[in-house]
């Protein structure tokens, strides 16, 4: 962040829409950078971009494209703007390292809702829980560092997006709680679930992000029509 104030990058071919974001975001004390392209996305990110809003369908590079580059390099939350509101779009965009979606069109409070609540969700400072103060928390030979909100294997750092290293927090904060894609989702959204997918493809990212895997996990395991847990 930028003297504690958070910058944000949007980008979207339409001038208009990005008119009305940085409007909107400024009012609320935010930086903010804007895009008209996926390539303008890529000059423009730096390590001081708190957070990509993103439109999905951009001409050249997409949203999607641009995000996939992004997460080559940059750690920060991405946001994606679509006008599908299709489960088949989420899944995509989950996959990519999305946090989370903003369907257009869209209203000015839903936005300022979830660019907080990412926000929120991706603070620096680590923080703790009142149900496990450890700054570390050890899950087999992965270490999970709450402080820098990191997560190492074998000495190397795993690159997780924030709501992945999130998801992984949550299990082993509570290890062996299982929690259904629900509890998942209310946990880590703070709102009600829109979709199974959402979730599975978060775990699945982890499990390979983790070398993990899906049939014989042994970090994150599945409790067949439950949910997922850590032992």
């Amino acid at each position: 962040m930028n003297n504690n104030t958070p910058c944000i990058l949007v980008a979207d071919d339409e001038k208009e829409i990005r008119d009305i974001l940085e409007l909107l975001l400024t009012g609320e004390g935010y930086c903010v950078v804007t895009a008209g392209s996926g390539e303008e996305v890529l000059e423009a990110a730096s390590e001081s971009t708190d957070m990509f809003i993103l439109d999905v369908n951009m001409p050249g590079i997409s949203g999607f494209a641009a995000a996939a580059e992004l997460r080559k390099k940059y750690d920060a939350p991405v946001i994606f703007l679509t006008a599908y509101s299709g489960e088949s779009d989420k899944v995509m965009g989950f996959s990519v390292g999305a946090d989370d979606y903003i369907v257009k069109p869209f209203s000015n409070m839903e936005v300022l809702m979830r660019v907080k609540a990412v926000l929120r969700r991706s603070r620096r400072d680590g923080g703790s829980s009142p149900e496990n103060d450890d700054k570390r928390i050890m899950l087999r030979d992965i270490i999970i560092d709450r402080d820098s909100q990191s997560v190492i294997k074998n000495g190397e750092i795993i690159k997780l997006t924030y709501t992945e290293y999130k998801i992984l927090q949550l299990l082993a904060v509570h290890r062996k709680k299982i929690f259904s894609l629900e509890n998942i989702y209310q946990s880590i959204w703070e709102e009600d679930a829109v979709g199974d997918s959402t979730i599975m493809v978060h775990i699945r990212n982890l499990r390979k992000k983790l070398g993990d895997s899906s049939r014989n996990p042994e970090y994150i395991k599945t409790a067949w029509g439950k949910g997922y847990y850590v032992d």
